[in-house]
């Protein structure tokens, strides 16, 4: 069976990411979580919270189906080392192996398409940068606050 998204699957997902308290939602491609290529769509209203975090068993490859995305890079420091713009000056990007990262979703209706390594892993907590706050609690809108300025050479820090 051939897999699609069209733009009935994208209206779809982007309307059921605004509704849903978390801002987002995600559409898996990949037919279970024990696959081991993750393939999923998803779309992430501004406003939704990606902590900083890293994936120590996979590089991820992102690219923006519909709208613009701020990626910013960190070092163990937690500071920016590169802050990249999806779906305007960067079409597609490749995160290495534990590297340390974050997504600012800029556009209502905004769509990414990730592929990385499975089975699904969960990140895990000493795989979120200390001192983050946690989704749901204080700190988080000061965060994506601190996000859509930082600039390469800045330290997060609440």
């Amino acid at each position: 069976m051939i897999k699609q998204i069209n733009q009935d699957t994208l209206c779809d997902l982007i309307t059921k990411a605004a509704h849903s308290p978390r801002l987002r939602q995600n559409l898996n491609i990949h037919p279970a979580p024990e696959d081991d290529v993750q393939r999923l769509a998803i779309a992430m209203e501004p406003g939704t919270y990606v902590r900083i975090h890293r994936h120590p068993h996979t590089w991820e490859m992102l690219t923006a189906l519909r709208g613009r995305f701020l990626v910013l890079i960190y070092d163990n420091s937690g500071k920016v080392t590169d802050r990249l713009w999806l779906g305007a000056e960067t079409r597609l990007l490749e995160i290495p192996v534990n590297t340390w990262h974050s997504v600012l979703s800029l556009d209502e209706g905004g769509v990414i398409f990730e592929v990385k390594h499975g089975a699904y892993q969960p990140v895990q907590e000493q795989d979120y940068l200390p001192g983050t706050p946690p989704e749901g609690e204080e700190g988080v809108k000061e965060t994506l606050e601190w996000y859509a300025k930082a600039e390469v050479g800045e330290v997060f820090a609440l």
